[in-house]
């Protein structure tokens, strides 16, 4: 029987093969959207973000722009549907998933995987508990099981308790009913919601809430 490393490991030149060949045949596709993004929103067309991978490592992800330019600086992370941060070529790119496509550069890089956890951003590794930092011990994907149960529409801790779940049972089955999934849900654009604001999701520990009472 093949352990969950060694698939992994084989797991991962399929990835990055599979990527190639990928960005290959959605270039077409990149060059609309690139250009699309150009014209309605201007520049810069991708957005680019320290995340965490595997074990911890930081790289950066890449993304078609989705929202207006320091989005992040006005929303404080956040994007509530009152400060217009997403324009509507933004909406239509997160339902349709269009924004991800860059992240096949990732893959091709090593950074990331088609299926495991969504990489975190580095200051919400910082607040994890050692359980929660178990997610990390598996390559960060582009989809995974929190994304095809939740998408969006559920606080961080749940979406960790599936990526926990998800790691105890990496395997080609479970890949494959996640491939599965994230298409339906795709196509559906099911889980999507906008406007959320750290009380809608930030539920992760504070420094303080980890440390023990004297």
């Amino acid at each position: 029987m093949v352990s969950g490393e060694d698939y992994l490991r084989v797991r991962s030149g399929i990835d990055r093969l599979l990527a190639a060949v990928l960005l290959v045949i959605a270039s077409p596709v990149m060059l609309v959207v690139a250009v699309c993004v150009l014209i309605r929103m201007g520049r810069p067309v991708l957005f680019r973000q320290p995340r965490l991978g595997q074990n911890g490592r930081v790289f950066e992800i890449i993304k078609f722009r989705t929202m207006v330019p320091n989005a992040e600086a006005i929303g404080g992370g956040y994007f509530p549907t009152e400060l217009n941060l997403v324009p509507p070529l933004g909406r239509f790119l997160r339902k349709s998933s269009l924004d991800e496509l860059p992240q096949l550069v990732n893959i091709l890089r090593g950074d990331m995987a088609f299926i495991g956890p969504r990489p975190a951003l580095v200051a919400h590794g910082a607040r994890y508990t050692p359980e929660q930092a178990g997610r990390l011990s598996v390559p960060q994907g582009i989809t995974g099981l929190a994304q095809v149960v939740y998408r969006n529409d559920a606080p961080w801790s749940k979406r960790i308790e599936l990526d926990l779940r998800y790691v105890k049972r990496v395997s080609p089955r479970v890949d494959v009913m996640i491939l599965i999934r994230t298409i339906a849900r795709v196509l559906g654009s099911h889980g999507v919601v906008e406007g959320q604001t750290a009380a809608d999701v930030d539920d992760l520990a504070v420094p303080e809430d980890r440390q023990e009472t004297p």
